[in-house]
């Protein structure tokens, strides 16, 4: 089985120079496709895609609920009959299980507020019905609440009202030395692992991006999922959290950038105050690559005030091609390793957020760290210790970190 030469053309026009089947995706992956940035049909010479190799790809890069509309949409008529019925099978599926998710939400929500509990949800459904206006359209495995640190203890008995148990234990003074130290909690329930996600940050302390949480829940707005209320992140909020949740993982997969798009087409982002945040959180380099990626993969306009902001650092067209070529061969990181050390320290413009970086990535325990050795409460002190020494054992080469450009 082969798809056929129209969509060969769809990705063979050079504009990114990629397989086929990754150039396919992206001119797919995206909710207005329009017909411009596609090719007409091509002659029947043309190079065929290879099914599998983009289904493959698709799964991989989360954007196969997207894809699968826009095939089914507008080129089903050309389509090999049992591809169709794997793109609408995987289509369908999502569709159930995107559903679970946002009543589990809605759930949540309403449970937390009898309690008087605050939490922001982010990511997840909400951000499937904001920005993609479908939570069909996104494929998410668990739902990610925003709080402060001082409400977890009470969102923790809350989630467990509702059938939901901390993932891994922890005693209760390695549990308050997490909180100092870490950023987030999983939970599970009968319905599987992982489900629920409490952040009391948006990025582990060693990142060296001291966003506040009070700040971002002082200024969320609401939406609607399903018809229902819920809370939300500001638009700028909400950008400025893709864009370091990509970063976090040096995007690589092709839905965070989609995710970035698609916000930035559907809210009313105050461009002003949104620059003046990723300013004075040391960040705008990373907001940088991310417009710099949307643009280059997805073909997709930014307003002027960004697109002019993305063009300001001259390092951001290099590192976003070499950020641009992981991507579509599908690369993966090993994210203790001085490789990523070394990504995350050029993706920083102050040397001052380096070091702070530098010095944070030396001294602050992980859950690796947690989990790897037990220690009892009047040493807990002593996972720093513990921290150096795994790192130094895995990253023999980090004292040269400092030296990178």
């Amino acid at each position: 089985m082969s798809l056929p030469s129209a969509l060969a053309a769809d990705a063979s026009s050079g504009r990114l120079g990629f397989s086929r089947e990754f150039d396919l995706l992206c001119a797919y992956a995206r909710v207005r496709l329009g017909r411009e940035g596609l090719a007409s049909p091509a002659s029947s010479n043309e190079a065929a895609i290879d099914p599998a190799e983009f289904l493959r790809l698709a799964e991989h890069h989360g954007v196969l609920p997207l894809v699968a509309r826009n095939l089914l949409d507008r080129e089903r008529c050309m389509l090999p009959s049992d591809f169709v019925h794997l793109l609408r099978t995987s289509f369908e599926e999502n569709v159930r299980r995107s559903l679970w998710f946002a009543s589990e939400l809605v759930r949540i929500a309403d449970h937390f507020q009898l309690r008087g509990l605050r939490a922001v949800p982010y990511k997840g459904p909400v951000l499937a019905e904001s920005a993609y206006g479908d939570v069909a359209l996104r494929r998410f495995s668990d739902l990610d609440l925003l709080i402060a640190p001082v409400e977890f203890g009470r969102a923790k008995e809350a989630l467990g009202e509702l059938g939901y148990r901390p993932s891994a234990q922890m005693s209760p003074a390695v549990e308050r030395y997490w909180l100092r130290e870490g950023y987030e909690r999983s939970f599970d329930s009968t319905a599987g692992k992982y489900l629920v996600e409490l952040q009391w940050r948006v990025l582990p302390r060693l990142y060296a991006v001291d966003l506040r949480t009070e700040e971002l829940l002082a200024r969320c707005g609401r939406t609607s999922l399903g018809g229902r209320d819920v809370a939300c992140l500001s638009p700028e909020d909400s950008l400025l959290v893709l864009c370091l949740h990509a970063a976090k993982h040096l995007w690589m997969r092709l839905i965070w950038v989609c995710d970035i798009a698609e916000t930035v087409r559907t809210q009313a982002v105050d461009w002003r105050l949104f620059l003046s945040r990723a300013r004075d959180l040391g960040i705008l380099r990373i907001v940088g690559v991310s417009f710099w990626l949307v643009r280059r993969l997805l073909d997709f306009e930014l307003p002027p005030t960004a697109q002019e902001f993305a063009d300001e650092d001259s390092e951001v067209p290099a590192l976003g091609e070499l950020l641009a070529t992981r991507l579509a061969r599908s690369a993966v990181y090993d994210f203790e390793s001085t490789e990523y050390f070394r990504w995350i320290w050029r993706l920083r413009e102050r040397r001052g957020d380096r070091l702070r970086y530098l010095w944070r990535l030396v001294w602050t325990p992980g859950a690796g760290d947690l989990n790897a050795v037990r220690l009892p409460e009047a040493l807990i002190p002593l996972y720093r210790g513990v921290r150096l020494a795994r790192l130094a054992m895995k990253v023999p080469s980090l004292a040269g970190l400092a030296s990178s450009p």
